[in-house]
């Protein structure tokens, strides 16, 4: 018989949907009686509201469903519960406006250093509320489907050692923490091969926040939590994708599960049982049966 939990903590892209655009009817029906039983289901995801069911996620569900659920959201960001069927930010994360460009100086600082040492071109994203996104692979473009690819981290190795880049992840992660103390931040950078993040927070304070709020108001204890996720890979010996990020001092007495088919080591603790989104989906249905 299958463990029944009283909270799952999931990524929503790659996991719950197959990519941004595609449609959530799925997820949604498999969410609902969990949700009108009164578990606690948490989306944990790098994204903003605006970006789950294209902004009308809470639409699907009625205003008692909704209080069960939680959203951890844009890397630690914010995190939302429901009051009377509308998002509510209950802790906001955002640095303040100068902390947030000297974040943008850091990863500027990185993009300079890069292409002036190897003649390795990135992009930047300078729009998220709480960090910025380093293109490191600016020709791989990933369409819709935003999660990482099975062949893009021996492409970007390919790349790093073309231009002279030694070290590989952990050379850009030490670059990244050195160029962060000089401005005397300690920046959290994470990598999924594409993208190099470099922010003050990650999906563990998304995670940390409310589970926090979770089993303090409603006596659930960690164990009593699963995580789904399908970015835990090892891309790096010690360098995980960014759903290895749930896996916290607090969330750690919970289980484990990563969805992809990617293959490669996981943090000690993460089961790779693979499927997908449809084998998540069918882990939820399964834990709203009798």
């Amino acid at each position: 018989m299958q463990k029944k939990y009283k909270a799952v903590f999931f990524d929503w892209d790659g996991t719950a949907v197959f990519s941004r655009k595609a449609p959530a009817d799925a997820a949604v029906e498999a969410m609902r009686p969990l949700l009108q039983r009164g578990v606690k289901l948490a989306i944990i995801s790098g994204t903003t509201i605006e970006n789950l069911a294209g902004g009308k996620l809470a639409e699907y569900f009625t205003a008692k469903e909704l209080e069960n659920l939680y959203l951890g959201l844009g890397r630690g960001a914010y995190n939302y519960n429901f009051q009377e069927g509308q998002p509510f930010i209950f802790k906001n994360m955002v640095p303040p406006k100068e902390e947030l460009l000297t974040i943008h100086r850091i990863c500027f600082e990185i993009h300079q250093e890069l292409k002036e040492k190897y003649d390795f071109n990135t992009d930047i994203v300078f729009s998220r509320p709480n960090y910025c996104k380093i293109d490191l692979m600016v020709e791989n473009v990933r369409g819709e489907n935003l999660f990482m690819q099975e062949n893009e981290l021996d492409v970007l190795k390919e790349s790093l050692r073309t231009h002279g880049i030694s070290g590989g992840l952990q050379g850009l992660i030490n670059l990244a923490e050195t160029i962060g103390e000089k401005y005397g931040i300690q920046v959290k950078p994470t990598c999924d091969a594409k993208y190099l993040e470099v922010g003050t927070t990650s999906k563990s304070d998304n995670v940390d926040c409310i589970l926090n709020r979770i089993c303090s108001e409603n006596q659930i204890f960690s164990e009593e939590c699963v995580y789904f996720g399908d970015e835990f890979v090892g891309i790096e010996p010690g360098i995980f994708g960014s759903d290895s990020f749930m896996q916290t001092e607090k969330s750690r007495a919970g289980d484990f599960f990563d969805v992809s088919e990617v293959s490669g080591e996981r943090p000690e603790g993460v089961k790779q049982i693979g499927g997908g989104v449809e084998q998540f989906l069918d882990f939820l249905r399964k834990q709203a049966d009798e």
